[in-house]
């Protein structure tokens, strides 16, 4: 397949694993069966949510869902069924070095979910862990072969930068100074250090950016050296809807950012609102929860 996607994209992602057994149920792993079927229930719940949004008007050729097979092979294989676009993550989860979920096994879950994405999530901060970025790079090259062999799904690259301390204290502002003043450059050279590396995306996921000029320097490091169709979309990083929707708006009218990847912001609060036992429906309507519909209209 030719690198990059080429067309809108509009994803909803809830491979959360981790965080959901710890922030969601309060549960730590090993998990006992009933706990997994009650948070594979409750993944459920969230497709619902999808599948209503698609009755509601959301593109069906746009859109797409992000689900671990821990909890969501069922969900992936119907989604897959009804011609939706399905991704599925190959990282473990809660690790802050990226390694494969099932280790030199990760092609066989590949070839058996076919997912039309095969999504990792890296933390990779150019001037952080030298060593550390050598052995994620590597990894990281092994996908990228055999995904560009296997010609069975396409790579989704969800690449956060984390500050590192020595970076934060040469600022003023904190996080938000670091997000603004230092981190798109860093995610411009984490890419190209990586594809330096022999990584090769067909989209990147990235965190937003608040200047437009930022937004066009992504672009131009994910297409340069000839991948003119490589493309971008924006995550959520769980932010509240504004932040969320000033980050798509930015991102929204420049060439090369085909659409989101938003999950914890939409579907967070009415989950939580279903496991406390409140009306599903009622919870699915809070008016600080915005549906999958409304976030897409900035696309």
């Amino acid at each position: 397949m030719p690198r990059g996607y080429g067309h809108p994209l509009y994803i909803l992602p809830f491979d959360h694993r981790d965080s959901f057994e710890r922030r969601m149920f309060g549960w730590t792993a090993p998990l006992s069966k009933a706990q997994t079927e009650e948070i594979a229930t409750a993944k459920r719940v969230i497709y619902d949510g999808f599948r209503s949004a698609l009755a509601a008007g959301v593109p069906r050729e746009k859109a797409g869902i992000l689900v671990d097979e821990q909890f969501g092979a069922a969900l992936l294989r119907d989604a897959a069924a009804e011609d939706v676009v399905t991704a599925c993550p190959a990282e473990k989860s809660g690790q802050h070095e990226f390694d494969f979920e099932y280790g030199e096994e990760f092609s066989k879950h590949i070839e058996s979910i076919r997912p039309t994405f095969c999504k990792v999530l890296v933390r990779y901060n150019p001037e952080g862990d030298r060593v550390m970025n050598r052995r994620q790079a590597g990894r990281l090259r092994q996908l990228s072969d055999y995904l560009a062999r296997s010609e069975r799904s396409r790579f989704m690259f969800e690449l956060l930068v984390p500050a590192e301390k020595a970076q934060l204290d040469k600022l003023r502002g904190g996080d938000r100074a670091y997000d603004r003043k230092l981190r798109p450059r860093l995610m411009v050279e984490a890419i190209e250090e990586l594809q330096g590396a022999g990584v090769e995306p067909d989209v990147w996921k990235v965190e937003g950016l608040e200047r437009r000029e930022d937004c066009e320097k992504i672009v131009a490091a994910t297409r340069s050296g000839g991948r003119i169709a490589v493309d971008c979309i924006i995550l959520g990083r769980g932010q509240c809807e504004a932040k969320v929707r000033e980050w798509l708006t930015t991102a929204a009218g420049v060439p090369g950012f085909i659409g989101f990847a938003v999950g914890r912001t939409v579907f967070w609060d009415p989950v939580a609102d279903w496991r406390a036992g409140k009306n599903y429906a009622q919870g699915c309507r809070r008016r600080d929860s915005p549906s999958l519909p409304r976030v897409c209209h900035d696309f």
